[in-house]
């Protein structure tokens, strides 16, 4: 019996194994087979792990393939620096409030770019921001002590606050991320971390958040409603078939985006590497895309789903609904189709690369970038000129 067990389980594992190695060989899952039709250089994926800090992976992501493009080399840069100093002024921007606005581990790509602007930047090998006994990011209970705390602040009951919470916040900071670095060595040269970004020649205002909803004027600028923008900062507001224009000449030209959108529907697959258009009610649908789709047979409406054309009233109502939210910060690098002649961007992530068909990296449709993206960033260069002439730059 034992042998007969073996002599079955060595035949599975060789089975197995065949298969992985075909998948491996194919890289792509069963049914999808992507064509590059451009792909621009980035840095190797990261792991954000247990931690609500993907906004700071996508936005450095795409300030080192900035990097890149302008002859400087692959340098990875540090997250948690731009974590730490952002979270010092969620803090200040919350008691100026009075508690109310949001606090907590997310944020938005212009984030970064304050920060850049306003404390600089240091090399990743410089500040890791693992200073609690941890090899990897996990912020539970670094979020619910700083919630607290900041919380503590603003309802206690003094009737006013202390000149000295700062301190006290920023020591939780310091202990868990580490102190910020008054200088530091990198490759043999002295910096602070505001000379090295000086040095690195990023201009965090040479970046342009960029959105598509009716809600809003085009061709204008307004405080995006999200929770995650705590900040209050404006984004330029685009139609949608220029927001696709948009990132389609950026990237053709060499220019990496960074995606901020909605990962929590079913169309979107981290195992498969695939983001494709989620399932849609027809109810959701406008009058022309609904009688089309109703004369569709249930077969006919599984194999287009991912191909339904995305119009501004399905994206704006997703919105209005809380059905499209601010879930996830990603860096699109790349143009793809897949064997139907479908089109799709490549996009890095910051979920690790282990165990992965595509070795961290994922294809999103054009239909699924249309339906669930929030915002992106990119160089204003890397809009059109004739866009960015409507947009005032």
């Amino acid at each position: 019996m034992k042998r007969v067990i073996s002599f079955f389980m060595i035949m599975a594992i060789i089975a197995m194994s065949t298969a992985l190695k075909a998948q491996n060989e194919e890289g792509k899952p069963e049914g999808y087979k992507f064509t590059t039709v451009k792909d621009i250089p980035v840095t190797k994926v990261k792991n954000q792990y247990r931690s609500g800090t993907c906004w700071s992976f996508s936005g450095i992501g795409m300030l080192e393939a900035e990097l890149i493009r302008m002859g400087k080399g692959e340098i990875s840069l540090s997250d948690m620096y731009i974590v730490r100093c952002a979270y010092a002024a969620k803090a200040e921007r919350y008691v100026r409030f009075h508690g109310h606005v949001n606090f907590g581990g997310g944020g938005a790509f212009h984030d970064v770019m304050n920060v850049v602007r306003e404390m600089g930047i240091t090399p990743e090998s410089v500040y890791d921001g693992l200073k609690y006994g941890e090899g990897k990011h996990v912020h539970g209970e670094i979020d619910e002590v700083l919630k607290a705390f900041i919380e503590a602040i603003v309802k206690n009951e003094n009737k006013k606050i202390t000149p000295v919470w700062r301190d006290g916040f920023n020591g939780l900071l310091d202990t868990y991320f580490g102190k910020i670095p008054e200088n530091f060595d990198y490759n043999g040269k002295k910096y602070t971390p505001k000379t090295f970004a000086s040095e690195m020649g990023i201009n965090p205002d040479d970046y342009i958040p960029i959105t598509s909803f009716s809600h809003h004027p085009f061709y204008k600028k307004f405080v995006m409603e999200l929770p995650d923008n705590w900040a209050h900062e404006t984004v330029y507001n685009v139609p949608l078939e220029d927001m696709w224009q948009i990132v389609v000449y950026a990237v053709n030209n060499g220019y990496t985006v960074g995606w901020a959108t909605d990962v929590s529907e079913k169309g979107f697959s981290w195992n498969k590497g695939i983001a494709v258009i989620p399932e849609i009610k027809i109810e959701e649908l406008s009058g022309s895309e609904k009688a089309k789709w109703e004369k569709l047979t249930e077969k006919e409406r599984n194999e287009q789903l991912y191909k339904l054309d995305i119009t501004q009233e399905i994206r704006q109502k997703a919105f209005d609904n809380y059905q499209t939210e601010d879930d996830h910060g990603m860096l699109i690098c790349g143009l793809a189709k897949d064997q139907n002649g479908t089109d799709y961007l490549k996009v890095k992530n910051s979920w690790s690369d282990e165990n992965h068909v595509y070795n961290g990296f994922l294809y999103a449709s054009k239909s699924y970038f249309l339906y669930k993206t929030t915002n992106i960033m990119l160089h204003k260069n890397a809009i059109p000129k004739e866009i960015a002439k409507k947009l005032g730059l």
